[in-house]
């Protein structure tokens, strides 16, 4: 195993295209094809050599049979409620899907609502949006087939927990609001036969569906035919009088929304613009108070606030300040017993208040320490709510908050076999990034008494993309590596919402190259302060951070020995031809735009391979039913660094069936974490302990 890997055969072709007279070569291009026999071929032939080369690795059975003991302990979700009855996801512990239950107050007893490990024989098909009528009669919720981005919608009768006729297929980017005897939901027409999972999604469409009717006969509610690359969505209020229609338009490059209301109370069916146009801010309605409407908002405010809007007079100089901006981003806010709650994030970590619905402090929510909190909301009735808190030595637990004594008690946490928190120790650290002296926040978690000296095994974790927060986690899989002593680092880089809006911009387009620079300078970093080595360093993203560590591995390949690319965005000049590829034009530009070519023409994995250059030990992942980000990218990406790779350290490619953009199922999940850690550990020259 210790001498260069003989490659399957990957044919190039003469394939070039032109951009703004660059001609840029594309020699796997019919990788794209995901149907065609060549390729499923060249994928049968992938997996062959990948799997001998993990089969080698002594002690891989051992390591995923203490993955299945770390995972194997029950877990639940925060219950919520819908009148009398609570409701709440469990898993056993190593079930492939959680069960949702359903009981009579918190003291009744418990009862299978659906059971998603029904969904498929082999328990791939999982449990997706879902919503309960205000009635509480109906359950309406989409199935994902194989880990897909498309949804098969059902409708449930509660009390008999019988599944009804009602079947809406091609559902993607949707709520399921319900209004009356009836939901709305968002929808696709069918792609062609055999480009279900590649095939650009277009003419996105809203529709209303009443229960007991065919697909055939629900109502067209919205569609916009001169704006085929739309997102259109609506979500409807607890009481159900207000509809809201959110409409983006990210393929143009927006980040924002424009809003739209139909009010229950009002006659008619016009929807009201209380935003008209797509634009770069965001809106996310909360609740209303009486006829205004309350929304959390970016606009002016690059760390949100929340304010009041008048649907009959909604220009911004009539919006009503009730939660102004502060130095720290608002994360999320919601209401729940006629409060309003709101969750800030300092340096990346949760703190909490509550205020009355005019925005006037009532107190802060004391959380049992620094990490992330979720789930202040609730219904208006509600006197308690259930808030989560975890951290990266804490499991998720759940708390209830007292809304009248202002109190929190611990409600349910895990108990871990194999697991003692007091082992482990969590820091975090700030950072300079390359030139421009951004101050960049890091967490560092590893066994208790670590020696810097240069020597330590780690694993450097980052994403930096999409305004998402990469919080403080618990993750029972990565205790098989903590425990071995693998240092685990998570780079908070621009590009997510650590910051706010400034913190996300400074990330994307013609600044993506700030988030590169920032989480080599994490490496960097660990480095000099000796956690670990260039030899005893792996780095690992997935999705937007697949792409940062493709170009990373390209850039300063000397710093890092392994790279763990998983489903990543590599083929930078066409992801927008796929599915909803051109999605991701609000934050990464396009390349038919000249100036965003050139920037996405100097990064992209793909096109900046060195033929000859000795490139990490990488392992590319990937699954068949990934029409999120389509497996060509990681296919080209695989072929692409073969061929070039000057040394001896391995280039894998591991192609999962039945799974999409993560992993469809726990036993899936716990078999590809199996084989990233045994691939780290061999390549990092860590022996595990069992």
């Amino acid at each position: 195993m210790d001498q260069k890997l003989q490659y399957p055969d990957s044919r190039r072709s003469d394939q070039e295209d032109t951009y703004f007279g660059v001609r840029v070569p594309d020699p796997y291009r019919w990788l794209e094809d995901d149907n065609d026999p060549e390729t499923l071929n060249w994928v049968e032939a992938q997996n062959k050599v990948t799997l001998a080369y993990l089969e080698g690795i002594p002690y891989r059975a051992n390591v995923k049979a203490r993955l299945e003991k770390l995972f194997n302990y029950p877990r639940y979700g925060a219950p919520f409620r819908n009148g009398q009855h609570f409701f709440y996801a469990k898993n056993d512990g190593l079930q492939n899907q959680s069960v949702y239950y359903m009981q009579q107050g918190l003291e009744g007893t418990p009862e299978v609502l659906i059971d998603p490990n029904h969904f498929s024989p082999d328990g791939t098909s999982q449990l997706a949006e879902f919503a309960l009528s205000k009635d509480g009669k109906y359950f309406a919720y989409g199935i994902s087939k194989g880990g897909s981005d498309w949804r098969e919608v059902h409708v449930m009768e509660i009390a008999g927990r019988k599944t009804l006729p009602d079947l809406l297929k091609w559902v993607k980017v949707s709520d399921l609001a319900w209004q009356g005897n009836g939901f709305y939901y968002s929808r696709y027409d069918a792609p062609a036969p055999g480009k279900e999972l590649t095939s650009s999604n277009d003419d996105h469409k809203v529709y209303y569906h009443r229960v007991g009717f065919s697909q055939a006969e629900d109502e067209l509610v919205y569609e916009d035919k001169a704006n085929p690359q739309r997102f259109h969505q609506v979500m409807t209020t607890e009481d159900e009088r207000f509809a809201f229609l959110y409409i983006s338009d990210r393929g143009k490059g927006k980040v924002g929304d424009a809003l739209f209301v139909r009010d229950a109370a009002q006659p008619g069916k016009e929807w009201i613009p209380l935003i008209p146009e797509v634009g770069d801010e965001l809106y996310y309605v909360i609740d209303h108070v009486g006829d205004r409407i309350l929304v959390q908002t970016n606009r002016n405010a690059p760390n949100w606030k929340v304010v009041l809007i008048d649907p009959k007079n909604p220009g911004e100089n009539n919006w009503q300040v009730v939660l102004p901006e502060r130095p720290e981003p608002l994360e999320a806010a919601g209401t729940a017993g006629g409060r309003l709650f709101a969750a800030y994030l300092k340096d990346v970590t949760t703190r909490a208040y509550v205020y009355g619905l005019d925005g006037k402090f009532e107190n802060e929510i004391a959380l049992p320490g620094l990490g992330a909190a979720t789930g202040f909301a609730g219904k208006r009735d509600d006197t308690f709510i259930f808030y989560t808190f975890q951290s990266f030595n804490v499991p998720l637990s759940i708390y209830r908050y007292d809304i009248a004594t202002r109190e929190s008690t611990l409600f349910r946490m895990p108990e871990i076999p194999h697991f003692k928190p007091a082992a482990y120790e969590t820091s975090q650290v700030f950072y300079t990034s390359k030139d421009d002296g951004t101050r960049v926040p890091m967490f560092i978690v590893h066994r208790k008494g670590l020696t810097l000296d240069g020597n330590n095994p780690a694993l450097l974790y980052g994403y930096g993309g999409f305004n998402n927060t990469i919080a403080p986690s618990f993750n029972p899989l990565r205790l098989a590596l903590l425990e071995q002593g693998v240092v685990y680092v998570s780079a908070n880089i621009r590009g997510g919402a650590e910051y706010g809006e400034k913190w996300h911009e400074a990330g994307t387009k013609l600044k993506k190259q700030n988030v590169f620079d920032d989480f080599i300078a994490a490496a960097e970093y660990l480095i000099a302060n000796k956690y670990t080595s260039p030899e005893r360093l792996a780095v690992q993203g997935g999705s937007n951070g697949g792409l940062l560590v493709g170009v990373l591995a390209n850039q300063r390949p000397d710093l890092v020995k392994v790279v763990i690319e998983q489903a990543g965005v590599m083929d930078m000049l066409r992801f927008h031809k796929f599915t909803i590829g051109w999605n991701w034009i609000a934050d990464y530009g396009s390349s038919d735009n000249e100036a965003e070519f050139r920037v996405l023409n100097a990064y992209s994995p793909i096109h900046n391979i060195e033929r000859g250059r000795k490139y990490p030990a990488t392992l590319i992942t990937t699954a068949d039913h990934d029409d999120r980000v389509v497996p060509a990218h990681s296919f080209k990406y695989a072929a692409e660094l073969q061929y070039a790779q000057g040394g001896d350290n391995p280039v894998l490619i591991r192609i999962d069936t039945r799974s999409g953009h993560g992993a469809s199922n726990t036993a899936k999940s716990i078999e590809q974490a199996a084989d990233i850690h045994s691939f780290i550990m061999w390549n990092l020259g860590v022996t595990p302990k069992y």
